[in-house]
């Protein structure tokens, strides 16, 4: 059985008041009348029109379905939470009418006792940093559940887990927890909780076709010029980089197998190189820098002048 939006039948609004509540149904009712409108489904357009006006017309049962709407939940398979169907508000108005549609009548007619409804789904996010990836990492989560009571009323209950991070996770990857989601009603059968890992933006680190990192290292002007071995960080140790003298560095350095493990391969590590220039010099540091300048004919914008 599907959620009925009595708001959407008669196009009005969540916040619409009585006046224009009833302005849209007696536009509608009029439009399906089957006395006026000849077309085959004109008749349970109508049906469907003043039941959806019988509830939202009346403060009391407008409230009700508004919290079921909300247990419910539009286009899912629905069944709504105990008690709605035993109140003395669900009977005095409706005594009348006998066809009403079965959403109509497991809401405001059925009493706790007519079903059991299992546990839904959950889902919640996991923000991590991409050292969690790396290895069977234990996280802690907080979250709240909502619970139905017996009363039919509905509160959050707080939950505390620890979940693992199996390696190979990815970010956008769903952990699945079962029977720790949502509580059935008039059920024992509880709902799967599904983790979504988000990964937290990394200082160091960006993340490119979902397993490759990338890394830009700084780097002095006399290491690209004369060469040099520096240190890489990567997620689990430090590498030795040997830089070549005069190396070109506009082109990546690839690093085989140091990327995010997955379940299938392992992603590579490519290193951007720039060149930081030094924004506080000694007095002979500027002496050496001015007698680099006086001797090279090094010209960075040289092409500018088609090299000349």
């Amino acid at each position: 059985m599907n959620f009925k939006d009595y708001y959407k039948i008669l196009n009005v609004s969540e916040d619409a008041d009585k006046k224009a509540i009833k302005k849209a149904y007696l536009a509608l009712a009029k439009k399906y009348h089957p006395d006026v409108n000849k077309s085959t489904d004109a008749e349970e357009k109508f049906k469907e029109v003043r039941e959806a006006y019988d509830v939202l017309k009346d403060p009391a049962k407008k409230e009700e379905y508004d919290e079921i709407r909300k247990y419910g939940g539009a286009n899912q398979e629905f069944t709504p939470p105990p008690n709605w169907g035993s109140s003395k508000s669900h009977h005095q108005d409706f005594t009348g009418h006998h066809d009403y549609s079965d959403f109509f009548d497991s809401i405001f007619r059925r009493s706790k006792e007519d079903f059991q409804q299992p546990g839904s789904d959950f889902e919640i996010e996991l923000p991590i940093f991409l050292e969690a990836l790396v290895k069977n990492d234990k996280q802690k989560l907080s979250f709240e559940i909502p619970k139905i009571l017996p009363n039919g009323q509905r509160e959050l209950e707080k939950k505390n887990i620890e979940i693992t991070i199996p390696k190979g996770t990815l970010d956008g990857d769903k952990i699945r927890l079962k029977g720790q989601g949502g509580y059935g009603v008039n059920s024992p059968k509880r709902g799967d909780l599904y983790v979504t890992i988000k990964l937290v933006p990394h200082p160091l680190f960006d993340v490119a076709n979902k397993i490759d990192l990338e890394i830009t290292v700084p780097i002095a002007p006399w290491e690209t010029v004369l060469g040099s071995q520096i240190e890489i960080p990567t997620l689990t140790s430090k590498i030795k980089l040997n830089i070549k003298p005069k190396s070109d560095i506009k082109n990546k350095i690839r690093v085989p197998g140091k990327g995010l493990p997955s379940k299938n391969s392992v992603g590579d590590l490519f290193i951007n190189l720039k060149v930081v220039t030094p924004l506080q010099t000694s007095e002979e540091e500027d002496k050496l820098w001015k007698k680099l300048s006086d001797i090279s004919n090094f010209n960075p914008r040289n092409e500018w002048n088609g090299g000349n």
